[in-house]
């Protein structure tokens, strides 16, 4: 990974790359932030030019994460019936591909990559014992030794104990690289004695940049996606690829709609939602929380249509006969901010695998009550 191949970051790109050449580089770093801003590429240009100052063709092998000397550890599974003991050694060209593929992936992603979506992906114990034993040994290319810690928030209480001998007395010639979307939990031993590196979402005109340069769209769906990554270049890489699932999307939340208007009426209608919101929980988790950002997203073009700023809104739903202006008058301030923490609170409940049908169907009825408030 080269730094001009990472979007934006600009300015921290040259404190990252400044720190190198003056020689302040901590041994531990953390650095925070969502993966579609980018904390995955930084550290992989990071460990490149580290490499780089000490061997530059050796630097090169990191373009196809096949360097001796650059190691990963990242959140996996166990299963005793696979005889599979949660190493990341176990999973490694999974992840290799996905990384190669796109740098930016999230945990999300490689859950779906592992099928392991009712799994709990963590990093174990028994991997911090095999980093030992890993960083025990030479060099290999005569220079340092990085370690690229993936979603270092995923270690379980034990990783994290032992991790923080491993970070108190590394190795010589040790360079360790911790990423992690949310620093709050991670170990505040671990958090005192790493180098903390903030990473912010990218901004709309660099997003921007990098679609213009590696992708050809209209002016229109460049102007959409942008603005809907909200400076996340995994999300904008995702919407992408999703224009097929907006059909999709549409249906199930014009569905919803005519259902929720009905309910108020005819309160027999409350068995359509409960359906409804069966029918979305069959879906793997990835594609409900796409549908969530979906609703989340006219929920909120509604509103800028109501308040009379047609400029902004950016997309409508205008098949099967709805009637988007008559459905963005229910939709105002007495009322959104309750919509969006429910779709919110929705989202959180997914991630950490509660039962969709549940979730989904109270979703459904607490819509249905909040889009009949009155402005």
């Amino acid at each position: 990974m080269n730094w001009e191949q990472i979007a934006g970051q600009e300015k921290l790109k040259i404190l990252l790359r400044e720190s190198i050449r003056d020689k302040r580089v901590s041994h531990a770093q953390l650095f925070v932030g969502k993966s579609g801003y980018g904390t995955l590429p930084l550290a992989l240009a990071f460990a490149k030019e580290v490499f780089r100052k000490e061997n530059e063709h050796s630097a090169s092998k990191i373009e196809t994460l096949n360097h001796l000397d650059l190691h990963f550890s990242f959140p996996v599974y166990k299963n005793k019936a696979e005889k599979i003991e949660g190493k990341s050694s176990e999973f490694y060209e999974q992840f290799r591909e996905m990384i190669l593929e796109n740098p930016y992936a999230n945990n999300e992603d490689w859950s779906g990559i592992l099928e392991s979506e009712n799994k709990q992906l963590t990093i174990y114990a028994d991997e911090v014992d095999e980093l030992n034993r890993k960083f025990a040994l030479k060099s290999f290319e005569g220079g340092s030794k990085i370690l690229i810690v993936w979603q270092a928030d995923k270690m379980n209480i034990s990783a994290a104990n032992k991790f923080l001998k491993f970070l108190e007395e590394p190795p010589e010639g040790t360079l360790i690289i911790l990423t992690a979307e949310n620093a709050d939990h991670i170990l505040p031993t671990i958090l005192s004695r790493t180098q903390l590196v903030e990473i912010s979402r990218i901004t709309d005109e660099d997003v921007k940049s990098y679609l213009n340069e590696n992708f050809d769209l209209s002016e229109e769906k460049l102007h959409e996606i942008v603005f809907q990554s909200q400076g996340n270049l995994n999300v904008a890489q995702k919407l992408l690829q999703i224009d097929e699932s907006d059909s999709e999307f549409e249906e199930l939340f014009i569905t919803w709609v005519r259902e929720a208007f009905q309910v108020k009426k005819k309160p027999e209608f409350l068995k359509n939602i409960v359906i409804w919101g069966r029918n979305i929980a069959g879906w793997n988790r990835e594609k409900q929380k796409n549908f969530l950002n979906y609703c989340g997203e006219m929920f909120r073009l509604a509103l800028l249509q109501n308040y009379g700023n047609e400029n902004l809104v950016y997309k409508k739903i205008d098949s099967g006969g709805f009637k988007w202006e008559s459905f963005s008058k229910f939709i105002h301030g007495a009322n959104i901010e309750a919509i969006l923490e429910e779709i919110s609170d929705a989202d959180y409940h997914l991630e950490r695998n509660a039962n969709a049908k549940i979730v989904w169907t109270d979703l459904g009825i607490k819509l249905s009550r909040y889009i009949h408030k009155s402005a």
